[in-house]
């Protein structure tokens, strides 16, 4: 088996640790014999939809979204739609979930427009929510850490990650946290995300490997107890 993992705009969407998202996914697929290679993809560069199995899209600053934004509208918005569609998976976390949406609106500033690979919208807040965050849903119980101003609203197309259970989530009103649309996954959660909870990861590696692969791919299983207690650790974490 072989994977490929792309680090979207990783040289402008990296904030707060996001790269260990690939860090990760390339360590729990080395471990099981698969061969992978992660590449970033940069904005300019046209995005070949049949190069990545996975889509990792990290967080950053308005200023960087104004970039990445451009880039997307430039073609290769279509060129991502179209990998999806190819059955390809994407995780974006912050800026990178904003901008799976279907639009993001800053303070002072036009709508940036999304993908529209989530349905959901985001509106710059007056405040900012951070802190530990913790929640349950159809993935189990996930942790992270969530630092953001955006408030994300979901409309009938998507199905948040889980109910939150401490912290604040997509909104800090309707008590959600992320989302997801078929392999589109998008969350606040930085953290990294993946490393303290290592059954989404395999989940994520599961579906990717799939594309290349008919049928159902079933990982072996590993000691996660490092991982495990890390997740155990966060949830203790106050607020």
């Amino acid at each position: 088996m072989k994977l490929t993992i792309g680090f979207l705009y990783g040289r402008l969407m990296n904030i707060y640790g996001d790269r260990g998202n690939v860090a990760t996914l390339v360590r729990r697929a080395g471990w099981r014999g698969i061969e992978v290679e992660a590449v970033t993809l940069n904005a300019g560069e046209p995005i070949d939809p049949d190069l990545c199995d996975i889509y990792v899209f990290g967080g950053g600053q308005d200023k960087e979204q104004f970039v990445v934004a451009d880039d997307l509208a430039s073609g290769n918005g279509e060129r991502l739609k179209e990998a999806v569609e190819g059955g390809a998976v994407v995780l974006g976390v912050c800026g990178g979930y904003q901008l799976l949406g279907h639009y993001y609106k800053p303070h002072g500033h036009e709508e940036l427009r999304g993908l529209g690979l989530i349905d959901a919208y985001t509106v710059a807040g007056d405040t900012r929510h951070i802190g530990n965050i913790a929640l349950a849903g159809p993935f189990g119980e996930l942790v992270g850490f969530e630092n953001h101003s955006g408030r994300t609203y979901l409309g009938s197309g998507a199905r948040p990650l889980g109910a939150v259970t401490k912290g604040s989530g997509n909104n800090g009103e309707d008590g959600t946290e992320g989302a997801y649309t078929g392999r589109v996954y998008g969350t606040y959660m930085h953290g990294p995300l993946l490393p303290k909870n290592p059954a989404l990861a395999d989940r994520l590696l599961s579906e990717a490997l799939e594309r290349r692969h008919s049928g159902p791919v079933t990982l072996p299983p590993l000691d996660d107890t490092l991982e495990c207690s890390a997740h155990t650790s966060a949830l203790s974490r106050p607020r």
